[in-house]
C-alpha cells in the first residue's frame, strides 16, 4: 500500500539565454531527478510528474554520465532505465491539471535541478500556486541544486522579478519580492562560485544572474558550503534545499524522513 503521493515538478526548457547574446542547451539533471524519485518509490511513496506543458522533461546531456553517480555503473544504469521506462516518468501531467485535480492529496513536492528550471519554472504562475499550497499546508517542499530558485515563483509577479534580475535592477527586484512567503527562511542553492565553473566548462558563457543573488534578492537567508560540489542541505520548517548535484542522496533522505515524520 502506498504511503502517499509526492508531486515532482519538471521543466520543459531546453535553452537558457546568455549575457551578450546566444543561448546554451540545458535540461534537468538525470541524477537529481532519478535519485530522489527512486528513493521516494523505495520508501513506499508514489510520484506524479508534472511540467508546464505536460511533456516529459529533457535531460541535460552533461548529466548523463556515471560520474554523477559516484562512478557506480549499476546506479547509473538504474537511473537511465527509470527515466526512460518507468510509468511515473512517462505519464506526465500539466501543472494546471494537477491544480485543477486538487493538491490536498499530495504529501509533498520535489523540484529537481539542472539549469532548465531557471528558464520556466521560476516564473511559472502555476508553479507558484502549487508552492503556496504546500507552504500553507506546511508539507515537505524539497528542491535541489538550481531547483531552489523555483520558490520565487510564489511571488505575486515572478516574471517581473526574473526580468529585474536579468536587468540587474536590485531595487525593483526587492520591491517585487515584498511579502514573499519564504522571506527569512534558511536555504541553500547552487553557489555563485560553482556557477562560475559551470559557465566556463558547460555553458561556455555568462548567465544573467546567479542563484544565490536571486534568492537573496527575494529575501532568503542563503548559505552555501565553500567546498565546491560537496553535498550540502539546509532544512528550515517545511523547506528542504540541496546545494548541488552531489546533494541528491542527502536531500532524498531528508525528504523521506520529513514525509514519514509528518505521516506519523
Amino acid at each position: 500500500m502506498s504511503k502517499g503521493q509526492v508531486l515532482v515538478l519538471g521543466s520543459n526548457a531546453t535553452q537558457i539565454d546568455m549575457r551578450g547574446g546566444g543561448a546554451a542547451a540545458v535540461g534537468q539533471y538525470l541524477n537529481e531527478t532519478a535519485v530522489p524519485s527512486l528513493a521516494l518509490l523505495d520508501a513506499g511513496y508514489d510520484i506524479v510528474l508534472a511540467t508546464p506543458d505536460g511533456t516529459k522533461p529533457p535531460i541535460d546531456e552533461a548529466s548523463d554520465a556515471v560520474d554523477h553517480f559516484g562512478g557506480d555503473e549499476a546506479a547509473y544504469a538504474r537511473a537511465k532505465d527509470f527515466f526512460a521506462n518507468h510509468p511515473a516518468m512517462n505519464d506526465v501531467r500539466t501543472l494546471r491539471s494537477v491544480i485543477d485535480g486538487g493538491l490536498d492529496g499530495f504529501a509533498g513536492v520535489f523540484v529537481p535541478g539542472g539549469h532548465a528550471p531557471v528558464v520556466d519554472l521560476m516564473q511559472d504562475r502555476d508553479a507558484g500556486t502549487i508552492l503556496r499550497h504546500f507552504h500553507r499546508a506546511a508539507k515537505p517542499t524539497a528542491l535541489l541544486c538550481h531547483g531552489p530558485v523555483v520558490i520565487v515563483a510564489a511571488l505575486d509577479d515572478a516574471p517581473a522579478f526574473r526580468e529585474a534580475l536579468v536587468d540587474g535592477d536590485d531595487a525593483r527586484a526587492a520591491e517585487l519580492a515584498r511579502d514573499w512567503i519564504y522571506a527569512g527562511y534558511r536555504m541553500t542553492v547552487f553557489s555563485a562560485s560553482e556557477e562560475k565553473i559551470a559557465e566556463e566548462h558547460l555553458l561556455k558563457g555568462q548567465l544573467y544572474f546567479d542563484m544565490e543573488t536571486a534568492l537573496r534578492s527575494a529575501g532568503g537567508d542563503v548559505s552555501v558550503t565553500d567546498t565546491h560540489f560537496a553535498s550540502n542541505i539546509v532544512i528550515d520548517r517545511e523547506l528542504i534545499t540541496g546545494q548541488n548535484p552531489a546533494s541528491d542522496r542527502a536531500l532524498a533522505d531528508a525528504l523521506v524522513e520529513a514525509l514519514d515524520r509528518r505521516a506519523a
